[in-house]
């Protein structure tokens, strides 16, 4: 069974840019490494909840958007051994030039339970 790795980071306006070309230089690493697929969604319609919602989840500030994002893999031993890997192939450097606030940013790992698609 499938692994899932989510993502909802808040990102500056006039950082997509930026964040886009970062994903997309780590995709190959993430692939290398096993991962399926990778999806980003930049929020177009994040409304706010009455008792709790994305934008409070992240802290949202003015001037970002709600970013989500899933990455699947084979299996969680697979997802598990390839953050391992990637802990020694990214440099602090390389941690602190990321185009996000990674400190507001909310993530996990989920076993699929229910998987549907226009073919099933």
């Amino acid at each position: 069974m499938t692994y899932l790795d989510i993502f909802v980071i808040p990102v500056a306006d006039d950082q997509r840019t930026a964040y886009i070309a970062h994903e997309e230089k780590w995709w190959p690493e993430f692939r290398k490494r096993g991962a399926l697929s990778f999806v980003v969604g930049w929020g177009d319609d994040v409304p706010p909840g009455t008792q709790t919602d994305l934008l409070r989840a992240v802290d949202l500030r003015d001037g970002e958007s709600v970013v989500v994002a899933w990455m699947t893999w084979p299996d969680k031993d697979t997802r598990n051994a390839a953050y391992k890997a990637m802990e020694t192939a990214v440099s602090p450097e390389e941690m602190a030039q990321m185009p996000f606030d990674g400190r507001r940013m909310i993530y996990g790992g989920f076993v699929p339970v229910l998987v549907k698609d226009a073919t099933a």
